[in-house]
């Protein structure tokens, strides 16, 4: 039985998140009580029918603190049992997240008379750290949509054979905010920018224009063999050690150009290495 188990900040897509495991296969609960996670966890598999093969629960901040301050133990608890969990935290910056609650005008979970919004978000981040610290795989909504967080789960997660190690490289720019939810960054800032050419400004890293241009720069060469033979040497030893999931970020300037060629590039160079390869290109969407 495979299990995961979904928490984050409320309003950067857990329904979502949720909604997609659901559509995919999985059986899904919400608002699951910490306390009772054991006990679900041991229903499932214990399950004759074996009916419940993969399975989703979603955990959030009204849970209360004597329980979140006790998820490590609880973490201990499913590995002692032989539980095959995984743990999706999902995130978004404060700014994204206030702005999302006004356009909806719902009411975050825990504010109140005496606590607004924005404390609220505050108490929550606090709140769920210890989950967050146990989370597999982190996701940050603040630049995704709801369709593009649907695309995310469903490849990262609803398609992942247990057997490969399930790989995402994105592209994005550093003027719109680094993402924070990867494990490795690559800066190409350093690199022949393409928008410094007139004819090539309008176009992507994923026009044969804009292809030829960099192919013949020395030093995005010697960019590509440097950072793939990197990755070609770490990836296996992060596979052998049980993970499931590794994101990488390639960023430029405007996430455009630079960042997207060698995004496209990492991953033809990747093929054939027994990973499940995504490409995203944040800033194209």
């Amino acid at each position: 039985m495979k299990l995961i188990i979904v928490s984050g900040l409320s309003g950067s897509g857990k329904s979502v998140t949720l909604d997609t495991l659901e559509d995919a296969g999985f059986y899904c609960t919400d608002n699951l009580p910490i306390a009772l996670l054991l006990d679900f966890s041991r229903l499932l598999v214990n399950s004759k029918q074996g009916l419940f093969k993969r399975a989703a629960v979603g955990i959030d901040a009204r849970n209360d603190l004597e329980s979140l301050n006790q998820f490590d133990q609880l973490i201990d608890q499913l590995q002692a049992d032989n539980i095959n969990y995984e743990i999706i935290f999902l995130r978004a910056n404060k700014e994204n997240l206030l702005k999302r609650f006004s356009e909806t005008r719902r009411k975050h979970p825990l504010s109140n008379a005496n606590t607004s919004l924005d404390e609220a978000i505050d108490m929550e981040i606090d709140r769920l750290g210890p989950i967050a610290n146990h989370a597999s795989i982190q996701i940050d909504t603040t630049h995704t949509n709801v369709h593009q967080l649907h695309d995310i789960i469903r490849e990262r997660i609803c398609a992942n054979n247990n057997s490969q190690l399930s790989l995402q490289i994105m592209s994005f720019g550093y003027k719109h905010g680094a993402p924070n939810d990867v494990d490795f960054v690559f800066d190409a800032r350093c690199l022949p920018n393409p928008y410094w050419e007139p004819n090539l400004r309008h176009l992507t890293g994923r026009d044969p224009a804009v292809i030829d241009f960099l192919s013949q720069q020395q030093l995005v060469q010697q960019y590509l063999e440097d950072s793939g033979a990197f990755l070609s040497r770490w990836i296996p030893e992060f596979s052998r050690s049980k993970r499931n999931y590794l994101s990488i970020a390639v960023g430029c300037t405007g996430g455009q150009h630079r960042s997207v060629f060698l995004t496209e590039k990492l991953a033809q160079h990747l093929t054939g290495q027994g990973l499940s390869i995504i490409t995203r290109h944040r800033e194209l969407a």
